[in-house]
């Protein structure tokens, strides 16, 4: 465990079956790739599932699709917050996009309960397979009454 600087702060690394936990409890998380460019990058929010060890999200047409179609690195990240326990989290993938095509994965998506949440088709499934998986949880310092709102 990695002390802060501040004595009521710990940092601590998860393990590899804490981040998979922590993946399979939540389903939404943000995708993080160049623009067509490869200059600017770009961070955008999608609702996800597990197909084994693999992020999924659905999409239409565009740059997601397009950073699919080359096989693009990118990094997916999720996190929370639990009040109670007063701790924060994060889990961060690293790996490489690709549009899902095998038709027995393609059946099982569609009989999963993945939805978009943005209106369109959705028509394309993208999984993000991790080259590295890392996650850090934090403790909360004692924080405002008011702080979440």
């Amino acid at each position: 465990m990695t002390q802060s600087p501040t004595a009521d702060k710990q940092i601590r690394d998860l393990t590899q079956e804490e981040c998979q936990t922590l993946l399979g409890q939540h389903h939404l998380g943000r995708v993080a790739y160049l623009d067509t460019a490869g200059v600017m990058p770009v961070i955008l929010p999608v609702n996800y599932i597990l197909l084994g060890n693999d992020v999924v999200f659905r999409t239409d047409p565009g740059s997601k699709l397009r950073a699919a179609l080359h096989n693009t690195p990118v990094a997916y990240e999720v996190d929370g917050v639990d009040q109670q326990l007063e701790i924060g989290w994060s889990v961060l993938i690293r790996g490489f996009v690709s549009e899902v095509t095998d038709q027995a994965e393609l059946d099982e998506l569609r009989r999963s309960p993945l939805r978009a949440w943005a209106p369109g088709a959705k028509a394309h499934f993208l999984r993000v397979s991790p080259r590295q998986i890392t996650g850090k949880q934090i403790s909360i310092p004692p924080l405002p009454s008011n702080w979440w709102g």
